[in-house]
C-alpha cells in the first residue's frame, strides 16, 4: 500500500468530526444549564427571605458560594440594550450593597425566546433576555435590591403552597448545581466553555444568558456575535466618540491607466504630466518640487464618483475635460457617467456636462481647436456609440449622431500642419490622407466638397500602432504594440530616429512630448516612463496590471510591499515613492508580512505555497506548501519566533523561525475554524493568537501551549494584541455599518500608538476611526478614490502615512497622517452622510 487515503477517509473523518463537536457542545450545554439553575438560586435569595428557603427542608447555600465572574465589576449593575441588526449597549452604574450578579435569571417557560445557535465561538451563540425581566424584549434591567422581609409581597410567604413548590423544587435543584459549581476551579474544567452562552448545532435552537454588562452582541447575516468587554471598561460611554482628531491626506498615487485606455497623458502649459488612474486625475510635476522621483511632486483632482476613462486638455492649456464611466453606490443604486470640465491650476470644477445624456462610460474627449475649444466633443460606450457636440459655455448639446460602425482597425490618428492626416492601424502600416479636389463626374463624390484619399503609406510597426504624436518640430512619433519600438518620422514617412522600449514596461499605449527633447511615454503595463530616443527612457511611475491583496509595511522603513492578481510582487520606498524592486512570483500573490527585523518576508499564493525572500538579495530563502487551498494571511509573531499562516482549508499552520527568519520548521496547527481563515493577530508576548474566519468566528488560540483552542474566550478579553487587523473584535465592532452582510469591510488597521483605526471597505472608501471604536454606527472620516473595492490598509512603521489598495483598479494610494495640532488642515466637522454609509462620515 502507498498509505494513500482511501476514497471514503475523507467524509468518515467529516462525519467523525462532526460527531465529537456535537459532543463537546452537549458536555457543554450541560454545564451552562448548571450555571443557569445556580444563579437561579442566587436570584430566589435576594428575592425570598432565608426562612421561607430553610422552612421548607432546603438548607440555605453559603453566601459566598456563588461570585461574578472575574472582571466583572463588584459595584455595577449594568444594563444592556439590543436592537435592530447591531447592537447599542448602555451600561448604568449604580451602587449595590449586596454581591453582583445576574439580574436575568432563567427564563418562564412561557417567557423563553428561543432563537437559531451557531457554533462554539464567539460568533456562535444565541441570546434571549430572561422572562422576568421587565421591558421589552432584549433589554436587561438593573437588579433591584433585595426587600425586607416583612415587606408584603406577591410568593413571598413561607408556606408551602402549590405556587410555591416549583420555586423550592427549582432551589433544591440549583443548590446541587451549586455545589459543583463550587468544587470547579475554573471554567476551563468545566469543559471550557465559559457559561455565557450556550451554542448549539446547526439548525438547533437554544437560549443565550448572558452576563450583564461583560459582552456586547451584533448580527452579520442575522447571525449573532458576542464579544467581552475587558474589564477595565466600565462603561461604554467611557470610551472615545465622534470622528478622530486626526485626517487624512492623498500624499502619492502609485499608477497608470495604461493597460485598457487610450489618449490618457498630455502635457499641461504648466509643464505638468496629466494621467489618470481609479476615480483620480494626477498632476504630476517632473523634476518640480521636493519628494518625488528626480524632485517630482503630484497634485490630484478627486471630484469624480467613478473611475475615469478618457482625458482631453483645453487648447488654453489649463482646463481639462476628463469622462468617467456608470457606476453604482453602496445601496445598489446607478452612479451616470458625465464629463467634468475643471481647472488645472485651482483643481476646481467650472462644469459638469451631460448627466444622465450618456450610457454605460464616456469612452472619449475632444475639444474643438478652430474656435478655441468652445465646443466639446464626446463619445459614450452605448451599443450606438453616440457622437455628441456641446457647448462648452452654456453646457448644452447641439448636436449628435449614432456611430453604427465602431472602428476597429484604426487605433489612432493625428492632423498634419499641411491639412493631411497620418493614421495607424492594427497593421502596423502609416497611412496619409491628402486632400483631393471633387470630383462631380463619380457618383457619391459629393458635388464640390473635397475629399480625402491615400497618398502615402509605410510599413512601421509590427502589430498594431498605438500611439501617434505629432512634435514641436513638425516630425511625427509612431508608438507600436508587439515591437514596443518608438520610431520619429520626417517628411514623406522617412524614418529618422528610434528606440525600443523595454519588454518588463509593456507595449507603447500614449507619447506626450515634454520640455526640449524629452518624451514621456505610458505602456500597457501601467508605467509611465521618461527620456528621449537617443538616451534611453526610464521609470517615474510604475504600478501593478491586476486585482491587488497583498500588503504589508516594514517594521523599520518607509517602504511596503504589494502583490496581487498580476504575479509581481513589489517593494515600494515611500519616501522615494519609487519602485525599490519588483520579481516575478509566477503565482497569485493574496498576503504578506515582513519579518520584525526587516531581512525577510513571507509571502502567501493561492496555491497553498508561501514563499520567504531576502529583501536585499531578493533571494527564495525558504519555500513550504501547506494544503492546496488560497492562503488569505500570513503573520509573523512579534518577537519574530513564529509565523502563522491562515489558509482557505480552515486551518492555522504555525512554523517556529530561526532568528535571521531564514529557516522555519513545522510547530503544530490550530483547527477549531469552520470555515476559511479571512484575518489573524498576535498577542503582544507572542504566545497567543485571535482569529477570524468566513462565518464570522473569533477564535483563541494558545500557541506556546501547543496551538491549542482557548474555549473560554471570555478569559481572553484582557488580552493586548501587538496587531489589531482582525475585522470582528470588542474594540472595533463600531466600524461596521448598520445591516451590514459580512463582507462589507474588507481590511482594517490599528495605527502603532493604538489612536486610531483604518478601514477598506466595499464601496471604493478608506475609513478613519478612534481607537477602540466599540459603539454602535461610530462616526468616521471617510476618504475616496479608489475605484474598485478597497482590498487592504496598512500603517507605515511611524504612523506618518497610511497606504491603501484598490482591488480591480490596481491602484495603490499613500495617504499622510496629519495629528490634530499638527502641521496639516483642523478637521471639519462631521456631517451624517446616510446615503454613502450608515455611519456617521466626513467624505474628504
Amino acid at each position: 500500500m502507498d498509505g494513500a487515503a482511501g476514497p471514503g477517509d475523507g467524509p468518515a473523518r467529516e462525519a467523525l468530526q462532526s460527531l465529537s463537536q456535537r459532543l463537546r457542545v452537549q458536555e457543554q450545554e450541560m454545564e451552562l444549564v448548571k450555571a443557569a439553575l445556580a444563579e437561579a438560586l442566587r436570584l430566589l435569595r435576594l428575592q425570598v427571605p432565608p426562612s421561607s428557603l430553610q422552612g421548607s427542608g432546603t438548607p440555605a447555600p453559603p453566601g459566598d458560594s456563588l461570585a461574578a465572574p472575574p472582571g466583572l465589576p463588584p459595584t455595577c449593575t449594568p444594563s444592556l440594550v439590543s436592537r435592530g441588526t447591531q447592537t447599542e449597549t448602555e451600561v448604568e452604574l449604580k451602587s449595590s450593597p449586596g454581591p453582583p450578579g445576574l439580574s436575568n435569571g432563567p427564563p418562564a417557560p412561557q417567557g423563553a425566546s428561543e432563537e437559531p445557535s451557531g457554533t462554539q465561538s464567539e460568533g456562535g451563540g444565541s441570546s434571549s433576555s430572561g422572562a422576568g425581566s421587565p421591558g421589552p424584549p432584549g433589554i436587561l434591567r438593573p437588579l433591584q435590591p433585595p426587600q425586607r422581609a416583612d415587606t408584603p409581597r406577591r410568593n413571598s410567604s413561607s408556606s408551602s403552597s402549590p405556587s410555591e413548590r416549583p420555586r423550592q423544587k427549582l432551589s433544591r435543584k440549583a443548590i446541587s448545581s451549586a455545589n459543583l459549581l463550587v468544587r470547579s476551579g475554573s471554567t476551563e474544567s468545566r469543559g471550557g466553555k465559559d457559561p455565557l452562552s450556550s451554542p448549539g448545532g446547526p439548525g438547533s435552537r437554544r437560549s443565550n444568558y448572558n452576563l450583564e454588562g461583560i459582552s456586547v452582541k451584533m448580527f452579520l447575516r442575522g447571525r449573532p456575535i458576542t464579544m467581552y468587554i475587558p474589564s477595565g471598561i466600565r462603561s461604554l460611554e467611557e470610551l472615545p466618540s465622534g470622528p478622530p482628531p486626526e485626517t487624512l491626506s492623498l500624499d502619492w498615487v502609485y499608477g497608470y491607466r495604461g493597460r485598457d485606455s487610450r489618449s490618457n497623458l498630455f502635457v499641461l502649459r504648466s509643464g505638468e504630466v496629466v494621467y489618470f488612474i481609479a476615480c483620480v486625475v494626477v498632476l504630476y510635476r517632473p523634476g518640480g518640487g521636493p519628494g518625488g522621483p528626480g524632485g517630482g511632486g503630484q497634485r490630484h483632482y478627486r471630484g469624480h464618483t467613478d473611475c475615469v476613462r478618457c482625458l482631453a486638455v483645453h487648447p488654453d492649456g489649463v482646463r481639462v475635460a476628463s469622462g468617467q464611466t456608470a457606476g453604482v453606490d453602496k445601496d445598489g443604486k446607478p452612479l451616470q457617467p458625465v464629463v467634468h470640465i475643471w481647472d488645472s491650476e485651482t483643481l476646481l470644477k467650472l462644469q459638469e456636462i451631460g448627466l444622465g445624456a450618456f450610457e454605460r462610460g464616456v469612452g472619449a474627449l475632444a475639444f474643438s481647436a478652430a474656435d478655441q475649444g468652445a465646443f466639446l466633443c464626446v463619445v459614450d460606450d452605448s451599443n450606438e456609440h453616440m457622437l455628441s457636440v456641446w457647448d462648452c459655455s452654456r453646457g448644452m448639446k447641439l448636436a449628435e449622431i449614432k456611430k453604427y460602425k465602431k472602428p476597429k482597425f484604426i487605433p489612432c490618428f493625428v492632423f498634419l500642419p499641411d491639412g493631411d492626416i497620418l493614421t495607424g492601424d492594427s497593421e502596423g502600416n502609416i497611412l496619409t490622407w491628402g486632400r483631393s479636389p471633387s470630383d462631380s463626374k463619380t457618383p457619391g463624390r459629393g458635388g464640390a466638397k473635397e475629399t480625402y484619399g491615400i497618398v502615402a503609406q509605410a510599413h512601421a510597426h509590427e502589430g498594431s500602432i498605438f500611439a501617434l504624436c505629432l512634435r514641436r518640430d513638425g516630425t511625427v512619433l509612431s508608438g507600436g504594440g508587439r515591437d514596443r519600438r518608438l520610431v520619429q518620422w520626417g517628411p514623406g514617412l522617412v524614418a529618422l530616429q528610434e528606440a525600443e522600449i523595454p519588454e518588463h514596461f509593456g507595449a507603447v499605449r500614449a507619447i506626450a512630448e515634454g520640455l526640449g527633447s524629452e518624451l514621456l511615454v505610458g505602456t500597457t503595463k501601467n508605467a509611465l516612463l521618461r527620456g528621449d530616443l537617443a538616451q534611453g527612457f526610464s521609470p517615474v511611475i510604475q504600478g501593478h496590471t491586476d486585482e491587488l491583496w497583498g500588503l504589508c509595511t516594514h517594521p523599520s522603513q518607509n517602504r511596503f510591499l504589494t502583490c496581487g492578481h498580476d504575479r509581481q510582487l513589489c517593494l515600494w520606498d515611500g519616501e522615494s515613492h519609487a519602485l525599490a524592486w519588483s520579481i516575478d512570483l509566477k503565482e497569485t500573490g493574496l498576503c504578506a508580512d515582513f519579518h520584525p527585523s526587516g531581512a525577510v518576508v513571507a509571502v502567501g499564493l493561492n496555491t497553498g505555497r508561501w514563499l520567504v525572500l531576502d529583501t536585499e538579495t531578493r533571494e527564495i530563502v525558504s519555500d513550504v506548501i501547506d494544503g492546496n487551498e488560497q492562503l488569505s494571511v500570513v503573520r509573523y509573531s512579534p518577537d519574530g519566533l513564529y509565523l502563522a499562516i491562515g489558509s482557505h482549508d480552515n486551518v492555522i499552520y504555525i512554523y517556529s523561525v530561526s532568528s535571521d527568519g531564514a529557516k522555519s520548521s513545522r510547530f503544530g496547527r490550530c483547527m477549531g475554524h469552520s470555515s476559511f481563515i479571512t484575518h489573524l493577530d498576535w498577542s503582544k508576548d507572542g504566545n497567543f493568537i485571535m482569529s477570524n474566519s468566513g462565518d464570522y468566528e473569533i477564535l483563541y488560540w494558545d500557541v506556546a501551549g501547543g496551538c491549542k483552542q482557548l474555549k473560554n474566550r471570555y478569559e481572553s478579553r484582557d488580552r493586548e494584541w501587538a496587531t489589531y487587523t482582525c475585522v470582528l473584535g470588542f474594540h472595533v465592532y463600531g466600524v461596521w455599518p448598520d445591516g451590514s452582510d459580512g463582507t462589507d469591510i474588507n481590511s482594517l488597521c490599528r495605527s502603532h500608538n493604538e489612536r486610531v483605526v483604518a478601514v477598506a471597505d466595499d464601496f471604493c472608501k478608506v475609513h478613519l476611526f478612534q481607537y477602540p471604536c466599540a459603539r454602535a454606527k461610530a462616526p468616521s472620516r471617510m476618504y475616496g478614490g479608489h475605484g474598485s473595492h478597497v482590498t487592504s490598509v496598512r500603517f507605515t512603521h511611524d504612523d506618518s502615512h497610511l497606504v491603501s489598495l484598490g482591488g480591480k483598479d490596481a491602484s495603490i494610494f499613500q495617504w499622510r497622517v496629519l495629528g490634530a495640532g499638527g502641521a496639516g488642515p483642523a478637521p471639519a466637522t462631521p456631517s451624517r452622510t446616510p446615503s454613502l454609509s450608515p455611519a456617521s462620515s466626513l467624505d474628504v
